[in-house]
């Protein structure tokens, strides 16, 4: 029996209201590594409660030598390099249908070239696979920095375990550069020597690191959803907790996109560490825009379905990433929205909305999510638009944010959970 809900707006399509997101997947997932690496030398508060985190967090404390992370990409890439250099330790990492369907061929064969030991079980180049942890020299390596930032992430955040320590040569075009730059930032914080010149990243060895404290600021990709329902509704006054001026995070650019292409500023108040959305009055909103995201591929599909919403034509570029996720989102995308009539045109790298023939909408509508909880949050917003909108297995959201539904409940959504019988 599969589940959806429906999702609508009372009252009108105004917003005011306060919310609070816990601390950033990204940032979350990356500390977990570090304290697992240096134990007590690294304190974390306000932890993200998200799913992935979780299943991070379980699989590093876990008993077992096979562990299954299920749709957690971030947990499967920081895992495998993790338990590269437990000696003597072996492991099984292994996780959903869609998961085994995901490469990590370039970071696996980047470890073994480093003399890890890994195995694949079943599909060459794909998960489950099994490691032997051992003792790593480190050294030089080139990685293909076109594909994931993660893979390169994931071996900087192991690096500095090296008697040699590790020097990257990044080869091809960079995605998600702000990524790698968060994760170079945190080691700077946690006490470790890196330097980043051009395309070579060098980690040098740790010898001496005293206790280091860290407060994670809420996550950006999450804000980035009430941004979206900012600019479609009439009025809003949104208020969200906790975030900084001087994020680590990448797509803190979500507050420059919105600001300049859909009307909503953003009010920093560095001593409560809150942000104000607010819409501005007799904006023109343009009626195309192009901007490229290789920076930024997780806000795609929340400036997409803006854009839909609203009745703005867009060329978003610098989607590589985007068919190797949770789903392939680029064809997830172009499907879900031809059911409003907006027709989109995709490539491997680029979406753009062709036709906003918006048809009338005579029964419920019904969103697939894919497994993806991206799928779902993004597709939410279009509850301010439609009072019929249903969003099948809405449980994929703990996979990066469990509260989400119980707050735009806050907001003044009505939510309605079903099953199909």
């Amino acid at each position: 029996m599969s589940s959806y809900i429906k999702i609508y707006k009372k009252n009108g399509s105004s917003l005011y209201g306060s919310i609070s997101i816990t601390g950033s997947k990204s940032i979350s997932n990356r500390l977990l590594i570090l304290k697992a690496i240096y134990k007590d030398d690294i304190h974390i508060e306000n932890l993200s409660n998200c799913e992935d985190t979780e299943v991070l967090k379980k699989s590093l404390i876990s008993p077992y030598n096979i562990l299954d992370i299920h749709h957690a990409g971030t947990a499967m890439r920081f895992l495998t390099s993790y338990f590269s250099i437990q000696e003597g330790k072996k492991v099984i990492l292994t996780g959903s249908d869609r998961m085994k369907e995901r490469p990590i061929f370039i970071l696996v064969e980047a470890l073994k070239k480093l003399g890890s030991k890994i195995d694949y079980l079943e599909k060459e180049g794909f998960p489950p696979i099994q490691i032997f942890g051992k003792k790593i020299l480190g050294g030089e390596i080139d990685m293909n920095a076109k594909i994931s930032s993660q893979y390169i992430s994931s071996l900087m955040l192991i690096a500095s375990q090296f008697k040699m320590g590790l020097k990257i040569s990044l080869k091809g075009n960079i995605t998600s550069i702000p990524y790698i730059k968060m994760t170079f930032d945190l080691l700077t914080l946690a006490g470790i020597k890196v330097d980043w010149k051009e395309r070579i990243i060098h980690i040098y060895p740790v010898k001496n690191k005293g206790k280091k404290y860290f407060y994670v600021e809420s996550d950006w990709s999450s804000a980035s959803y009430y941004y979206s329902m900012a600019a479609i509704a009439k009025e809003s006054h949104i208020i969200l907790r906790s975030y900084k001026n001087d994020s680590l995070q990448g797509d803190r650019k979500v507050s420059y996109i919105y600001d300049k292409y859909f009307g909503i500023s953003t009010v920093f108040d560095k001593d409560q560490n809150i942000i104000t959305l607010n819409k501005k009055f007799n904006f023109l909103l343009p009626k195309f825009i192009e901007l490229d995201l290789n920076k930024t591929p997780d806000l795609a599909q929340t400036i997409v379905v803006t854009c839909a919403a609203i009745g703005i034509k867009c060329r978003l570029k610098g989607l590589e990433t985007l068919k190797i996720k949770e789903t392939d989102r680029l064809q997830a995308l172009k499907e879900e929205l031809l059911k409003f009539g907006v027709r989109t045109k995709i490539t491997d790298s680029c979406l753009e909305i062709t036709d906003l023939y918006r048809k009338k909408i005579d029964s419920f509508i019904r969103i697939k999510t894919y497994q993806d909880h991206r799928m779902a949050m993004s597709f939410s917003t279009f509850g301010l638009c439609f009072d019929f909108l249903q969003i099948e297995n809405p449980n994929v959201v703990e996979k990066s944010y469990p509260n989400f539904w119980k707050d735009l409940e806050y907001l003044g959504f009505l939510i309605d959970h079903c099953d199909d019988k």
